[in-house]
């Protein structure tokens, strides 16, 4: 399978950066082809509202980062959404990226995806992730995709924090079921 991950943390070498690469090191094991995106660093532009795709009618009439990005996507098997909690949300980097997809929805959802959640946080109270995955859910049920499980990190503040916890040896598990 095709697995592409967009890494949605500004910190390159953060708590996400290592969930990210067990799963990467999962999936490889598994067979899998990987492909993991900075969309922190891509040039990505936000979503005007402009409507001028017809929401999946015609292609963005921004040409940017994000025409590479959807290619992948829409080559993949595999979609994985990587982020730290930002205010108990997804980064607005990562944000941004899906916002994008409306030009692509009828594509995105037609390859109904399987997909995965990677996120940590500096909490470790019980709901913590609870908005975040609420959003994911609903990006799950939206875009038909096929959810294949998730890794919330629970006390990964710190890249030491998150070692000492067992999301690593998850996320490398979840990639590896692939």
């Amino acid at each position: 399978m095709n697995v592409v991950i967009l890494q949605g943390s500004p910190n390159r070498d953060g708590s996400t950066a290592i969930l990210c690469e067990e799963f990467v090191r999962g999936a490889r094991q598994a067979g899998h082809e990987v492909e993991r995106i900075d969309v922190a660093q891509a040039d990505v532009r936000t979503c005007t509202g402009c409507v001028a795709c017809g929401y999946g009618a015609r292609p963005c009439v921004q040409r940017d980062g994000m025409v590479s990005i959807l290619e992948k996507i829409l080559a993949a098997d595999v979609l994985a959404l990587a982020t730290p909690l930002y205010y108990y949300a997804m980064t607005a980097q990562l944000k941004a990226v899906i916002d994008r997809f409306c030009s692509e929805n009828s594509a995105i959802t037609a390859r109904r995806l399987r997909s995965v959640l990677l996120a940590v946080a500096w909490n470790a109270d019980s709901w913590t992730f609870d908005a975040l995955e609420a959003h994911y859910d609903t990006l799950v049920r939206y875009l038909d995709l096929r959810d294949c499980g998730r890794v919330l990190g629970y006390g990964c503040g710190t890249p030491s924090m998150t070692r000492a916890t067992d999301a690593p040896q998850h996320a490398f598990e979840l990639g590896r079921s692939l």
